[in-house]
């Protein structure tokens, strides 16, 4: 089975990345649902937030560091941070990613991603 997000983390499939290091890969997402709209993926193939392990807390923690540096580099003023976990979730990509969303002008409606 093929999975987008494992062959962009290890450059077998084009992205716009904005940070890498050797435990995740961030990058644009394609369908942007805000000005900034990144999504940051660990390298790690971890289908859903129900599949994260104790051994993976340290890299879960990084996720939100690494968005957090993102949003800062960005000068953004506020910004949302979303999981979505299975299918009734809203989760299209079955490997675990965080997004980052933020850049609006004023206070943003309701964001479905």
């Amino acid at each position: 089975m093929s999975c987008v997000f494992c062959d962009i983390a290890n450059g077998r499939a084009p992205a716009a990345v904005e940070y890498e290091d050797d435990r995740v890969v961030a990058f644009n997402d394609i369908n942007p649902a805000a000005p900034v709209h990144i999504l940051i993926v660990p390298k790690k193939h971890i289908p859903t937030i129900a599949d994260v392990s104790e051994e993976d807390e340290p890299l879960i923690g990084h996720l939100i560091r690494i968005a957090r540096k993102l949003a800062s580099e960005r000068r953004l003023e506020g910004y949302k941070l979303i999981f979505n976990s299975g299918e009734k979730g809203g989760q299209i990509i079955f490997h675990l990613h965080l997004h980052l969303l933020g850049g609006w002008d004023r206070k943003p409606s309701t964001v479905s991603i």
